[in-house]
């Protein structure tokens, strides 16, 4: 799944009183942020195999058969297309540590909506595919702002006793707005004129009002005031957050371990990037840096966003015969499956469950590509295991790997290099995202100068799970009920593969 959550530190309000509506209101709006970054992911998948968008962007088919609109799209135009929204959002996440840092979290996230606005203007205003497409690098800057913006305000001011939950919550909201994306496309895919792909598109105007709206009404980060030297405006932003008056002695001991944290971080000093792979470090840097840059590939080497990004082709050369609806099922599945892995992750632990979500992700999509290679599409038993499964597939992914990966990339860096280990880590899940993006149609269609696999594209997805199951098991510790603390001892005294004893023993010497 496409650029998840991230939260660093501990958070404010950690002894504000738990039934305050602040609370409420920041969970909800971290909700709202992931429902905006989901829906724009989600509308292409459907948007791209609709009968005026391939009339109006492409040209009449030869084979009416394989594209029965009449029109299609060649393979670098669709990847083109698909890809290059996560291009820019590789350089929208790389963007928003500056733009956070100079005019702070809440204008950040603000100014990232109108980048946003700009591109879903482009997109509804297009009849030919340059304006589109630079259309959806525009969306794509907004929309890597937000994925990084978001959560960072989320992190420095929700209250500590729910940021797990918030966190948590705005993965959740991703998977939302991939569910009313399909529905939007299932409910205009039969107009006959352009409407049918641009109300779809327009109505993210909707949800970036309402996220602009809703921020106006909330208070800067308190911690990015301090850090600016404005102590008063901190003072009555803290004061909203926590739901008490301005002067409590709750609030100054807030302030004070807020200017305690800056100062600790500015004693160790600017690390530079270089810092981040450093070999000979007792507490193993490089492994870490390294373990986090390539879980979040891995996370996009499942396969997952061939299923969003391209579900609604796949079902429809499958045989099926409303791959819409398909589209529609298999995102409500994501939805669902998403909330035991919220509470798995604290349950079970993150080690075990990847290493789980690997093997049953593994499995299924295997079955997959056997069922696609020895099953005609005319065989409606055979397309409705074949439904199944890669159902069975997104919930695995959806309750392991999908939350998962975000949480063990907030988790496992040092404190003197974690905001730059964290951008490299988010950059290089856009950029996996869009490679992926880009080089599927050339691996599935059936056109020349594409590779033609359809269905047995799946036996390249099922041999990189097994892949992960690797990864998980040599690079990965178990870092349930760990502070990070305690997890940097962990890095300094034990390998992954031994960490769950070790873990243990931290926890019982505690």
């Amino acid at each position: 799944m496409p650029g998840g959550p991230m939260a660093a530190g501990d958070g404010i309000g950690k002894n504000a009183p738990k039934n305050k509506f602040a609370g409420i209101l920041m969970t909800a709006f971290a909700a709202f942020g992931g429902i905006l970054f989901g829906y724009d992911t989600g509308t292409i998948s459907g948007i791209k195999v609709m009968k005026d968008w391939l009339r109006t962007f492409g040209h009449v088919a030869t084979d009416t058969t394989a594209h029965p609109t009449g029109y299609e799209i060649s393979s670098s135009t669709e990847s083109l297309v698909v890809s290059i929204l996560s291009a820019g959002t590789f350089f929208g996440a790389l963007l928003a540590a500056p733009v956070g840092d100079a005019i702070g979290r809440k204008w950040g996230i603000i100014f990232a909506n109108g980048i946003f606005c700009i591109g879903v203007a482009m997109q509804v205003a297009s009849t030919a595919i340059p304006l589109f497409v630079v259309g959806r690098v525009f969306a794509g800057l907004g929309v890597g702002l937000v994925s990084c913006l978001v959560p960072m305000y989320q992190s420095e001011c929700s209250p500590k006793w729910i940021r797990g939950a918030v966190v948590s919550a705005y993965q959740w909201a991703i998977t939302i707005g991939l569910l009313l994306a399909a529905i939007v496309n299932n409910a205009t895919q039969n107009r006959d004129n352009h409407s049918s792909y641009r109300i779809p598109i327009a109505i993210q105007f909707i949800w970036a009002f309402i996220l602009v709206t809703g921020m106006l009404f909330l208070p800067e980060s308190p911690r990015w005031l301090i850090k600016k030297g404005r102590d008063e405006q901190a003072s009555k932003a803290l004061a909203r957050l926590t739901s008490l008056p301005p002067g409590d002695p709750e609030n100054e001991l807030e302030l004070e371990d807020i200017r305690a944290n800056l100062r600790q971080e500015q004693e160790l000093g600017e690390s530079s990037y270089a810092d981040c792979f450093k070999t000979h470090t007792h507490n193993r840097i490089l492994l870490r840096t390294l373990s986090g840059i390539f879980l979040q590939a891995w996370q996009q080497l499942t396969g997952i966003n061939f299923i969003f990004y391209y579900g609604t082709t796949f079902f429809q050369n499958s045989g099926i015969k409303n791959p819409f609806t398909t589209s529609v099922i298999t995102n409500v599945v994501n939805v669902v499956m998403t909330i035991p892995g919220m509470w798995g992750v604290e349950r079970f632990g993150r080690r075990r469950l990847l290493i789980v979500g690997a093997i049953g992700m593994c499995i299924c999509e295997f079955i997959v590509a056997i069922i696609g290679v020895t099953i005609s599409v005319e065989n409606k038993s055979g397309q409705k295991v074949l439904i199944a499964f890669v159902c069975f597939y997104i919930a695995f992914f959806a309750s392991t790997w999908g939350p998962i990966a975000w949480v063990v990339t907030g988790e496992i860096y040092p404190l003197n290099i974690r905001a730059k280990a964290m951008s490299m880590s988010t950059a290089s899940n856009w950029l996996w995202n869009f490679g992926i993006g880009y080089a599927t149609p050339y691996l599935v269609n059936k056109v020349p100068g594409s590779a033609g696999l359809e269905a047995k594209v799946f036996f390249i997805w099922g041999t990189t799970c097994f892949c992960c199951i690797i990864f998980t098991y040599f690079c990965i510790p178990e870092t349930k009920g760990l502070s990070l603390e305690q997890i940097d001892v962990l890095y300094q005294n034990t390998s992954p593969k031994n960490s769950v004893a070790y873990r243990r023993q931290l926890l019982a010497d505690d």
